[in-house]
């Protein structure tokens, strides 16, 4: 009966390089998995600000549609707005956390897609 000889490793050279680039892979795939989860949250945020598909309804037109009373107009303009403000420290948190696995090439280009994003954030306030 012969037995197998143990599978030699690659050289240390070539074990950096496949480990180097395993790293790579992976930190791509946290990366954007980060960003989806923070598009979708943002689309999904914005939606509920909206009133959903693209629809922008203003509280005045609430007001008006529902029959709402001063009181409940006073509410809903306040609900709004703590949510807004809720909703904009979610995303400085998160984007403070983003940038603390980013290098510094990484950081400014994530800060300038920020900046490009940032009326489409803005969209629905």
């Amino acid at each position: 009966m012969t037995t197998a000889a143990p599978a030699e490793l690659p050289p240390p050279a070539e074990r950096v390089a496949i480990i180097s680039l395993l790293l790579v892979f992976l930190c791509g795939a946290a990366l954007g998995a980060v960003a989806m989860t923070y598009w979708t949250q943002r689309q999904v945020v914005h939606t509920a600000r909206t009133g959903g598909a693209g629809i922008n309804m203003s509280v005045d037109e609430l007001q008006q549609q529902l029959n709402l009373t001063d009181e409940q107009t006073r509410q809903m303009k306040s609900l709004l707005d703590d949510f807004s403000h809720y909703y904009d420290e979610v995303l400085s948190f998160g984007n403070a956390k983003i940038m603390t696995i980013l290098n510094d090439d990484q950081k400014a280009r994530f800060k300038e897609l920020i900046r490009k994003h940032k009326p489409l954030q803005d969209h629905g306030k």
